[in-house]
């Protein structure tokens, strides 16, 4: 028999799906706050939709195989190539701009390790058709409103922004001509990440002088606009560049995230299809990996599909932010079933058979409540009560219900000291006989007994 799931792939039993189902109603929840509309694609895509953009040694990282029509396929290691090809099918069609997300399972084959699986989960929030820096402003305030609805601050998550326009024309000023400048984005990338020195050698190798080398070892401590204001303020270079920064962090201001929000010039998003702002979420304490990236790709659509349309976006794991969710104690805790009533077998089981509670149980559900029970007509009407409540507390059912008598109904909320907990009786026959206004006071005394003292998890 197989040892459990292989390396680098995961079981959800459901102690671990409540948690990423948390995770995906977080996801969900602000997105569409955010009126963007759910998308999704195939799992499986021709192998060129992705060495078209990132060249053919990507397919080292991939799940790729020959089909058996003799195509050369992948699982899908990312959406937006995906996403690109869907929107350039019907980008005369669509309405301008596109606000789509998805939430799709992605899957490489690279050596697991901690924050990174060879298959995750991945919410992709994407613009299309609009290239002003205040849709940049709002897509940075989707990912942070994410981590406000996941009981995260400011002091668990921070932002960090940069730009690449700005940044080319920094080294424009410093003097490194465009040849040189993929090298130093490429040690700037990995700044935090790696010794001072070996940043001094990789720059001095790729050509750049002493002076050159001090000022781009520089940047990333810049933390103020105004700084680069003050020392390159008669730089017509690098002025409109500042300018539109300012613009962008003032919608963030007026978005309500910008305390969220820092200057980091070595955030460069390695992938080279990124043409203007980006950024990256961290954990504050920075001992995770980056929990969400993405910025302005103006380019990449027409490369990829055919579609001249600016387009900007960002994608966020399930599998960081859960670590961060669980380090903080913010991951819902197992709840069993979580159903609203369980029933039990009360003081007239006797008089009402298990088809009676059969009855009801189906009734209760046709009017919106999620029921449990034991699963055994021998148990329902032979086992104490006491033992069925017991059954009914570990399934982290709200409230149990039985037939307390010939003629009543009981609902008893099970939170805290069961002596405590609010109870009603309910006539039985009115319940039985499927009466609308019975079960209307059913429903009304249990949202306001037991719904709103204890929420579900849901």
């Amino acid at each position: 028999m197989a040892g459990g799931a292989l390396p680098g792939f995961r079981d959800f039993y459901p102690d671990e799906f409540a948690q990423r189902a948390h995770i995906f109603r977080a996801w969900r929840e602000v997105a569409r706050k955010y009126a963007f509309v759910e998308y999704d694609g195939p799992p499986l895509e021709p192998l060129d939709l992705y060495t078209k953009k990132s060249g053919d040694e990507i397919a080292g990282q991939l799940y790729n195989f020959t089909d058996k029509g003799g195509r050369e396929v992948a699982l899908r290691p990312e959406m937006t190539p995906t996403f690109a090809r869907m929107v350039a099918e019907r980008a005369n069609a669509l309405r301008k701009p596109v606000r789509w997300f998805s939430i799709p399972q992605l899957f490489r084959y690279e050596r697991a390790q901690r924050g990174r699986l060879r298959e995750h989960y991945q919410l992709n929030v994407d613009i299309v058709g609009e290239g002003s820096e205040l849709a940049d402003a709002e897509l940075l305030s989707v990912a942070i409103s994410i981590m406000k609805e996941l009981g995260l601050d400011a002091a668990d998550v921070r932002a960090r922004v940069s730009d690449r326009r700005l940044l080319n024309a920094l080294l424009t000023e410093i003097g490194i001509e465009e040849s040189r400048q993929g090298a130093v984005y490429a040690v700037l990338d990995k700044f935090a990440r790696q010794p001072r020195e070996v940043s001094i050698t990789k720059l001095t190798e790729a050509g750049l002088s002493a002076d050159m080398v001090e000022a781009v070892l520089e940047l990333p401590t810049v933390k103020e606009i105004s700084a680069l204001r003050e020392n390159l303020r008669n730089s017509a270079t690098v002025k409109p560049h500042l300018d539109r920064l300012t613009t962008y962090f003032a919608h963030l201001h007026s978005l309500g995230v910008s305390e969220w929000v820092d200057i980091d010039l070595s955030i460069v998003r390695g992938l080279a299809y990124y043409t203007g702002i980006v950024f990256e979420l961290f954990d504050a304490k920075g001992e995770l990996r980056a929990i969400c990236g993405g910025g302005r790709y103006d380019n990449l659509l027409n490369d990829l599909g055919g579609a001249d349309l600016p387009a900007l976006g960002f994608g966020m794991g399930d599998v960081v932010l859960g670590e961060l969710l669980k380090e903080r104690h913010l991951m819902p805790e197992s709840s069993g079933t979580g159903a609203d009533l369980f029933f039990v077998g009360g003081n007239g089981a006797l008089e009402h058979p298990i088809g009676d509670a059969l009855r009801l149980v189906h009734l209760l559900r046709a009017a919106g409540f999620s029921v449990d029970y034991g699963l055994s007509a021998d148990r329902y009407q032979t086992q104490p009560t006491r033992n069925q409540v017991d059954s009914a507390k570990k399934s982290g059912a709200r409230a149990v219900i039985c037939f307390s008598s010939g003629t009543e109904v009981l609902v008893h909320g099970l939170a805290g000291k069961l002596k405590e907990a609010p109870a009603h009786t309910f006539a039985s026959r009115p319940l039985l006989a499927a009466d609308e206004t019975a079960f209307a006071a059913l429903k009304d005394w249990f949202a306001a007994s037991i719904t709103s003292r204890h929420p579900s998890n849901d």
